[in-house]
């Protein structure tokens, strides 16, 4: 007797309205995120990398609760930013300018355009140092060339356009997350340093502590994200600064939240993974001071083998050629902005030729700070240092400013911001306290 096969019975299709409905909300979500998603990836330059790599590298695991902590302060403090450009329509320069003394809007341009230019300097000198790792080219002459093409591409490349195709580069820092499962991790030890912070008042501890503050809360962030606000607003027809649009605060402030803590949670997650990689890989070998790129590079081997160097090159150069326009033209907007020229990174050179001027100056002179032969990781390090250093009053203004209804109107900050805000601001004062203390002692 033959028996019938039986067919295994279909499974329901899926409404192709459904599959419409889940793709269209995955591609508002991702529409939403923009100078936030923007501001955390540049935010992990490659002054970032080293700043993470030898902090894991000299405490291992004793630095991972700073990812934690910082996480909710950064967020609040570029959520703040980005509210104050929205709510004006102009840049924290242009704010200063108008409701401030001209002493306080000088001394605020003048620390931010130093520690940028600092920092520009160790971004081009790294991006050098790292390919010449798999090139076989003159350091010197490889970093004049990532100068010239950064240069290059901020006057002839719309900014929005760059950045579309640079980002993919980025995604090697996952690489940091992936050496995890190729290495041994005590995790227990892992979960304990990360939940319970350990403070060491001592100069190298501080150092290190100001360090990594400082690449993850930095000056330059701060004027890039509410310049970004601003250029939203141009850009979009029907869009107005909401102290003129109040019924448009609704969707623009879950936006801005939004961006904003999504962009800064990649931040941190990449963060927490490269000094978790440097612990497991270099200080658990012996190797507690990272001095060049190599020895940097050497914490992706379990991962990538012979191709470490280059894996840990396409970090430093996505991430050097993205923070480089960012730490330049965040200095031509507050200089562009306190001057009252015409800012914009979507307008031609001739259209705002101040503008351009001061991003073409700040990256020449970042590129001359390395003929003074200064060791790439070392200046990347003490650049986050600066960055740290400078960050705590810049942070003391933008809360004042914030905070004052004749500058944001009816939309001062809420309570909630506020209190994480000035919370953000004692912890990065405490901290420069703390380290000019022990250079005394």
């Amino acid at each position: 007797m033959t028996t019938a096969a039986v067919k295994p019975e279909a499974k329901p299709a899926t409404p192709p309205g459904l599959d419409r409905a889940k793709s269209s909300s995955v591609s508002q979500f991702f529409a939403k995120l923009g100078p936030g998603l923007i501001t955390g990836a540049s935010d992990d330059d490659p002054s970032g990398i080293a700043t993470y790599s030898q902090v894991g590298a000299r405490f291992g695991y004793g630095l991972l609760w700073t990812m934690l902590v910082s996480y909710p302060l950064m967020a609040a403090i570029q959520e703040i930013c980005a509210r104050i450009g929205r709510v004006t329509g102009c840049g924290l320069a242009a704010n200063l300018r108008k409701n401030y003394p001209r002493p306080v809007l000088y001394f605020v341009l003048i620390t931010m355009t130093a520690a940028n230019v600092f920092n520009l300097g160790a971004d081009i000198g790294a991006m050098g140092a790292s390919v010449a790792l798999i090139v076989p080219a003159n350091v010197m002459l490889l970093t004049v060339t990532f100068g010239v093409i950064s240069l290059v591409a901020v006057l002839f490349i719309p900014y929005s356009t760059y950045a579309k195709y640079l980002k993919w580069l980025t995604l090697s820092l996952f690489a940091y997350v992936g050496v995890i499962f190729f290495v041994h991790i005590p995790w227990p030890t892992v979960l304990s340093a990360t939940l319970i912070p350990k403070v060491a008042l001592k100069k190298e501890f501080l150092m290190a502590l100001i360090a990594v503050l400082g690449t993850t809360i930095s000056p330059y962030l701060f004027f890039w994200q509410a310049s970004q606000e601003v250029e939203e607003v141009k850009a979009n027809r029907g869009e107005k600064a909401l102290k003129h649009a109040p019924a448009q605060a609704g969707s623009q402030m879950k936006r801005i939240h939004m961006d904003t803590y999504v962009g800064m949670a990649f931040s941190n997650v990449v963060a927490f993974f490269i000094i978790l990689t440097a612990a497991s890989t270099l200080h658990t070998h012996g190797i507690t001071e990272v001095s060049t790129c190599a020895q940097a590079a050497a914490a992706l081997s379990p991962i990538a083998g012979r191709f470490a160097s280059a894996l840990f090159v396409c970090g430093i150069l996505g991430t050097g050629l993205l923070a480089v326009p960012v730490l330049a033209s965040s200095a031509a907007y507050g200089i562009g902005e306190g001057c009252r020229w015409r800012v914009s990174l979507e307008k031609q050179p001739l259209q705002a030729v101040g503008f351009y001027s001061v991003i073409g100056i700040a990256i020449g002179t970042g590129l001359l700070l390395n003929f003074l032969r200064i060791d790439p990781v070392k200046a990347l390090f003490w650049a986050a240092i600066l960055n740290g250093i400078i960050a705590a009053p810049l942070m003391v203004v933008i809360m004042m400013m914030a905070s004052n209804r004749k500058v944001m109107g009816r939309f001062v900050i809420s309570s909630y911001l506020r209190w994480i805000g000035w919370s953000a601001t004692v912890v990065m004062l405490c901290v420069c306290i703390g380290v000019l203390l022990s250079w005394k002692a």
